[in-house]
């Protein structure tokens, strides 16, 4: 018995070391170690020796059959290794291979006007500032002389938070990124000249409204300014955004609480191929509201309005994208289409300089 198993052993580990796929590894195991192998069958023996013979037997048998368990297992490691290896070098891959197709994604217009706001207004010696999308009563309206009855705090055209604690100030969405101008004011000692560009929301849904969308707003404090320098500035602004010389801006008189004198810019357009252009001068459309900054603004932010004056602007950058690309409902800037994107939208290397040209 005990020279049969020993011939046993040497014979599975001999044809184990030899075998030249995991194929004929499987079908060694079986062989050996399956319901019919020839070690599964040393081991139904045991039960039918004496208790003398299965203490002097029984650990050469299960010796045989760790033994080879293990060499199958170190084979079986040994064949997957080799079978990996030829396969990593079969499937080699050119890295000098040209890009296929184009990369994507692109950048989206509202993303890309604020780039060509920030690099015209630099320019002109404007920072950029920003401020919290969620605001309270006293930045967003009273601060700006925005009386409690004004129509802008009613319910229907403001996102409010719920009621806090007695005594806490009410929550808000912004409505305006003039909060940014409040805060600036109060942060920050004149002279300022800043720009703020942001998200804002208003309870609104058409073709030319959203719930939410982009504002920018100036703002200049100083000593000495007149609403001559408010034109100059938009003026100025105009021609390099939408790169023509031949803007035309009308102000009228209109009212905004936190301004006094309060003007609407008008801009000249002309008809091209049934659809209106700016520049020229055959009709009139209103792009942005501006005015000389109210003196109790100035006041609400702890300035002397006799020492200090200023003027502010703001437009929807929304809007300023439609005029200059040609963009018919505000809607679709919101909706997440990636046609409308490919189509509409600008590549990551298309970075507004003054030299080379604002836009695309």
């Amino acid at each position: 018995m005990t020279t049969d198993i020993d011939q046993l052993r040497q014979d599975l580990l001999a044809s184990v070391d030899t075998a030249v796929n995991l194929d004929a590894l499987e079908a060694l195991r079986v062989h050996a170690l399956g319901k019919q192998g020839a070690v599964t069958g040393l081991l139904k023996t045991l039960g039918k020796m004496s208790p003398e013979e299965r203490q002097s037997e029984g650990p050469r048998i299960h010796g045989l059959r760790e033994a080879v368990t293990e060499a199958i297992s170190a084979r079986k490691a040994a064949l997957e290794g080799a079978a990996l290896e030829a396969r990593l070098a079969q499937e080699t891959m050119d890295m000098t291979l040209p890009v296929d197709g184009t990369p994507p994604g692109s950048v989206h217009p509202v993303s890309q006007v604020m780039d060509e706001l920030a690099e015209i207004f630099a320019d002109l010696g404007f920072a950029v500032a920003t401020g919290p999308e969620i605001e309270d009563d006293w930045h967003n309206f009273t601060a700006l002389n925005i009386p409690d009855t004004h129509p802008a705090r009613a319910m229907h055209d403001t996102f409010y938070f719920p009621e806090g604690e007695d005594g806490e100030q009410k929550m808000l969405l912004r409505t305006h990124t003039s909060p940014v101008q409040i805060r600036t004011m109060v942060n920050q000692k004149p002279p300022i000249r800043i720009i703020a560009p942001g998200r804002t929301y208003r309870s609104d849904s058409d073709a030319t409204h959203t719930p939410m969308f982009h504002q920018v707003e100036g703002l200049v404090i100083d000593r000495g300014i007149t609403l001559g320098h408010l034109k100059w500035t938009l003026e100025t602004f105009l021609k390099a955004f939408f790169e023509r010389d031949d803007i035309v801006l009308r102000l009228r008189p209109s009212y905004f609480p936190f301004t006094e004198p309060s003007a609407e810019v008008d801009v000249g357009f002309s008809i091209e191929k049934g659809k209106r252009v700016i520049g020229g001068s055959e009709g009139w459309m209103e792009v942005l509201g501006s005015g000389m900054v109210h003196p109790k603004v100035i006041a609400a932010c702890g300035l002397d309005p006799e020492e200090w004056q200023g003027f502010a602007f703001g437009c929807g950058i929304d809007r300023l994208a439609m005029l200059k690309y040609g963009m018919d409902d505000l809607r679709a800037f919101f909706d997440g289409d990636l046609r409308w994107l490919r189509h509409y939208g600008f590549s990551a290397l298309d970075v507004p300089t003054l030299s080379g040209g604002v836009g695309a």
